[in-house]
């Protein structure tokens, strides 16, 4: 089994950045992608960004060019650094570990006010 305990959502006004974090443990197995979905009422989970042990990075279209994911191998810990936001950016964000199945942490609330 793997943990997943995410921190740093809240609420900011358009424009401004927010920086989510994500820390694994328990069985952490490597190589493995981490990597961060949002989620709205109604509306189907959505792949943000995710990056494998190695680096590789695979970022959603609208998060090209303003939000960063990157990760400390060492500490087993994810961050998605998240600039300029719009109020389209309010949902729940869920860190995701992946080893042959899907971890998922317990959802931080990120609200953008206009």
């Amino acid at each position: 089994q793997v943990q997943l305990v995410e921190s740093g959502g809240g609420l900011v006004q358009a424009g401004g950045s927010l920086r989510l974090s994500c820390t694994a443990s328990g069985s952490v197995l490597r190589p493995n992608t981490m990597g961060w979905y949002r989620e709205n009422p109604g509306t189907q989970r959505e792949l943000v960004a995710r990056i494998t042990s190695g680096g590789g990075t695979n970022y959603a279209d609208s998060a090209k060019g303003r939000f960063t994911i990157s990760r400390d191998n060492g500490k087993d810990t994810v961050y998605l650094q998240m600039n300029s936001l719009t109020p389209e950016d309010t949902a729940v964000y869920y860190c995701n570990y992946y080893y042959n199945i899907d971890y998922w942490g317990q959802g931080t609330q990120v609200a953008v006010s206009s």
